[in-house]
């Protein structure tokens, strides 16, 4: 995630700052609201949900769903989001 941190290295102070527990916190929130049979649509939906909600430019994301393939240890996609470029706006 792409955040301007500035204010928070000078403050020192955690209100300035991104609330990474928060995020995870969404994010599994966001998951576990209902099935979703593609992981590509959660990597979307994740990278559009943390652009949208926590005020960040730019986010990557990995989804990787071990089993998916036999014979392969996992599967996974990784997006690469703005707020200039998300599909779910």
């Amino acid at each position: 995630m792409s955040w301007d941190n500035q204010r928070a290295a000078v403050t020192d102070n955690i209100d300035d700052a991104l609330d990474y527990a928060l995020v995870s916190e969404r994010v599994s929130a966001w998951v576990a609201e209902k099935p979703r049979q593609l992981i590509e649509t959660v990597a979307e939906g994740v990278a559009s949900l943390i652009l949208n909600e926590f005020g960040v430019q730019n986010v990557e994301v990995r989804v990787a769903k071990p089993g998916a393939v036999p014979n392969a240890k996992t599967v996974a996609v990784s997006v690469r989001r703005s707020v200039f470029d998300s599909p779910f706006g």
